[in-house]
């Protein structure tokens, strides 16, 4: 299923709307704290436990963008886009049985197993297609699209919320709103399948845009013996692990920080709270994304890990007393957490060229996958432990606050360490359009 290649004076700016009718669809994902409290009532779960679909998800998300990249390369965006529909779809089809049967394992298997590939493959079916359009900004490029995962709590979270007032907290009603979302999420991504255009040529471009695979080219097979790729494997996996270690629990968090105050939080508030740190996120993955085009990808990451664990060290010490403090301090790091995700992709250019970039991307994704099973097991399970030994409130988070502060000093020490790939890792010359699907096919 290979994409139309785009007539001549196609406007490449009609890509990105493409990139974001599947990433603002996927990106429900970052909404799921909203459906903790329900399924932990109607199914009598842990914290934990309710945990594990959104941990399989972003498991299987890592996962299928490693092993799927080099196919989304060969078969086109097309191709990604309709897979990671029928994925993602299927998954909250599954997941809905799964709740109105009360067999949870289906809710895990459906939302993480299967919607989980969906969203590995979704999330990178438009970066290389994006970076080839986009050649002298991508960071701007792959951050207006990337911007939709970060910005589809914001429609889903308050979207979810009132499905299950209107359907009830129940099994059957939980059951009734994953049915929805499946539906209206399949017409949804078929926009993006249908709008997506390639470039003519490799070389396709506008005026006065440099060409794709001009300066140093590294092949994904090549990019992964490198150490710069694995520092900066690091670099992500801690900015994504402090990050997601608060999206994850975000609306149970607010409301236990402030239960023992004079002015504890709502349900309803806790959810627009998470709408709150997914503008955040959906913000910080265009504005700071941008930003390194002008500033530079390893300055960026300075802020994003040093800035980062200060503001976790102000939510320990002093959240519990200010609520706009825990507010303002949260919705920056989810900032720093959504523009690492849009600028990773901009700083795999930088260091080994445009050629195989998306492949190379996927791989760095496993980065993803490992950071979304230790973040929310960092929090949950310290959560529990500490609500075990007769802790409450803020108390059942300042241990995890302070592992995600380490975390952070780790990967900042990580960007330090990224240096530009040694000349016996690049491709002897920048290779045509035709070369790289017999390259890709090489490194499977």
């Amino acid at each position: 299923m290979k994409p139309p290649v785009a007539p001549p004076g196609w406007s490449r700016w009609l890509v990105p709307p493409a990139a974001l009718s599947v990433h603002l669809s996927i990106g429900q994902a970052y909404a799921w704290s909203v459906f903790k409290p329900p399924l932990e009532s109607a199914l009598h779960l842990s914290g934990t436990q309710s945990a594990l679909p959104f941990q399989l998800g972003i498991v299987m998300l890592g996962l299928s963008a490693a092993f799927g990249g080099t196919l989304v390369e060969r078969n086109g965006p097309r191709w990604a886009m309709t897979v990671a529909l029928v994925c993602f779809s299927s998954g909250f089809l599954i997941a809905a049985l799964g709740a109105a049967i009360s067999q949870y394992w289906l809710i895990v298997f459906g939302y993480g197993f299967v919607g989980g590939i969906g969203l590995g493959i979704g999330y990178i079916s438009p970066v290389s297609t994006l970076i080839k359009w986009f050649p002298d900004r991508p960071g701007m490029a792959t951050g207006i699209a990337i911007m939709g995962f970060g910005g589809g709590a914001l429609i889903a979270s308050p979207w979810s919320a009132r499905m299950l007032d209107a359907f009830g907290a129940d099994t059957d009603g939980i059951a009734l709103a994953f049915l929805v979302h499946g539906l209206t999420y399949a017409v949804f991504m078929a926009l993006g399948v249908l709008l997506v255009r390639v470039p003519r040529t490799e070389g396709a471009r506008g005026p006065g845009v440099p060409g794709v695979l001009e300066g140093p080219q590294v092949s994904a097979r090549q990019a992964v013996r490198t150490p710069q790729f694995w520092c900066l494997w690091v670099v992500l996996c801690m900015n994504v692990t402090a990050g997601i270690g608060i999206l994850e629990k975000a609306a149970p968090m607010i409301t236990d920080f402030f239960a023992d105050t004079a002015t504890p939080v709502s349900v309803s508030a806790a959810a627009g709270f998470v709408a709150l740190l997914s503008a955040a996120n959906m913000a910080g993955r265009i504005g700071w994304s941008s930003a390194s085009d002008l500033i530079g990808r390893k300055n960026v990451y300075r802020v994003y890990l040093g800035v980062g664990a200060l503001m976790y060290l102000l939510i320990a010490r002093f959240g519990d007393a200010s609520k706009p403090l825990f507010i303002i301090c949260a919705l920056v790091i989810l900032s720093f957490y959504g523009g690492g995700f849009a600028t990773v992709p901009a700083y795999l250019k930088d260091l080994f060229g445009t050629y195989q970039v998306g492949a190379i991307h996927g791989r760095m994704l496993t980065a993803w996958s490992t950071a979304g099973v230790l973040g929310p097991l960092i929090v949950n399970r310290v959560a529990d432990r500490q609500e075990e030994a007769g802790r409450h409130g803020s108390g059942l988070y300042g241990l995890s606050f302070a592992i995600m502060i380490g975390l952070l000093l780790v990967g900042f020490v990580a960007n330090e360490l990224v240096r530009p790939v040694h000349p016996r890792h690049h491709i002897p010359a920048p290779r045509e359009a035709g070369d790289d699907h017999a390259a890709e096919h090489t490194t499977t």
